[in-house]
């Protein structure tokens, strides 16, 4: 049997769709579907059921996938421990969120770059999950970090790690309302006090207001900045309360700049996963990253 045949069929159960096989493949929609259809006929069996939106694999498929998939991967393996030309830097493409990308994902990798025989050349990109994920998909990325678990069996999926997210404000606002008060209104006594957010719909505030208080955010953003980097920026400088990770704000609550507001016994936690296209991790290079932030991982707790 074709071995290219068998990596079209394994591309197409993965990606669930021919589009998105021929875009990760190199080929024309057309080719893709030709050399399916030829393995259809090879085995007498269909192998997928074609609907509006991609393909879903048959019994006989999805048997078929199991079986061929981890050969395939093997050799792909073997193609790139034993054929790589070891003269040149193989590169990593890593996409995900800005804040948690920059502090931590790339200080932890850049000490596997390098010119040596395991060593690769990185590039980073910047995006939201739906963006990083259908980066990843489409191939233009190798490794994502993303906050959505994605579906399908294209993606994998690892979990990397849990974000704990504390609600902060510059001192002033901390003495103003008073944690007594604070204990005893709850979300009340925040209602006066402006939001400092990523998106006018106030996702951390949002999602850190139903976890802790059972209730939605009374105050509407006042300053909207689309880096949490910014939102502490600002939040240290008295523009209103804000809800960041505990990684980002930690130096600043311990100089002072903002205060914890709450201290809840079970802080709204966010979790982090690690996203690769399925059969990418017999790649010697992404497979090593993929480890290596894995290990940095448990440390950042």
């Amino acid at each position: 049997m074709d071995l290219a045949l068998l990596r079209t069929f394994v591309t197409v159960h993965r990606a669930g769709s021919f589009t998105r096989a021929a875009a990760l493949l190199g080929l024309s929609q057309p080719a893709v579907t030709s050399q399916i259809r030829t393995l259809e006929r090879q085995l007498g069996r269909p192998l997928f059921l074609r609907q509006a939106r991609g393909v879903t694999p048959t019994t006989i498929g999805d048997e078929l996938a199991h079986k061929a998939a981890p050969h395939l991967d093997a050799l792909v393996e073997i193609t790139e421990t034993g054929l790589d030309d070891e003269s040149s830097l193989r590169s990593l493409h890593l996409a995900g969120p800005p804040e948690f990308t920059a502090e931590r994902a790339l200080p932890a990798l850049t000490e596997l770059t390098g010119e040596d025989t395991q060593g690769f050349a990185l590039r980073a990109s910047f995006g939201n999950a739906e963006e990083t994920l259908e980066g990843l998909a489409a191939g233009h990325h190798d490794l994502a970090i993303t906050t959505a678990r994605p579906r399908g069996a294209l993606l994998t999926a690892t979990a990397l790690c849990d974000e704990e997210h504390v609600l902060v404000a510059a001192p002033h606002w901390a003495d103003r309302i008073g944690s007594g008060t604070l204990r005893l209104k709850g979300a009340h006594a925040l209602e006066d006090v402006p939001v400092v957010e990523v998106h006018e719909s106030l996702p951390f505030v949002s999602r850190y207001w139903a976890s802790v208080y059972d209730s939605r955010p009374a105050a509407p953003g006042t300053v909207i900045v689309p880096d949490l980097r910014a939102v502490l920026a600002c939040a240290a400088a008295g523009a209103g309360l804000a809800v960041l990770p505990r990684y980002l704000c930690a130096a600043a609550l311990d100089r002072g700049d903002v205060i914890a507001l709450q201290d809840p016994p079970v802080p709204p936690l966010r979790t982090y996963f690690l996203v690769v296209r399925t059969g990418t991790l017999a790649m010697p290079h992404i497979a090593r990253a993929h480890e290596w932030l894995l290990r940095a991982a448990s440390d950042w707790a």
